[in-house]
């Protein structure tokens, strides 16, 4: 059951949001701008909202993850699968970066 400090907690995640500094002190969004707002649009249920902030989200849970679960236990086959995901991860970043600027 949810207590409702920590509902209350959830629903005001922002007020404890870390700020870009790039975008404080430069102007521009760095290619992290949205991460924080995109995992409290997790917490809160809102999963379109949450990829609609910062597209490698979801690529970014699932490589931690499995990088986590390594840490534990070793299958031959996790360090190819963390490979690719941060390639994965990488492309997505770029790809939403630059689509952020064009648009």
């Amino acid at each position: 059951m949810v207590t409702k400090s920590l509902l209350f907690s959830l629903l005001s995640l922002e007020d404890y949001m870390l700020p870009c500094f790039a975008k404080k002190y430069i102007g521009i969004d760095c290619m992290g701008c949205g991460i924080q707002r995109s995992l409290a649009f997790i917490l809160r249920g809102e999963f379109v909202a949450a990829f609609k902030m910062y597209p490698a989200i979801y690529t970014l849970i699932l490589l931690f993850v499995v990088a986590g679960i390594n840490i534990f236990y070793k299958f031959s086959f996790t360090s190819k699968l963390i490979q690719y995901l941060a390639v994965i991860n990488v492309t997505i970043i770029i790809i939403s970066f630059i689509n952020k600027y064009l648009n």
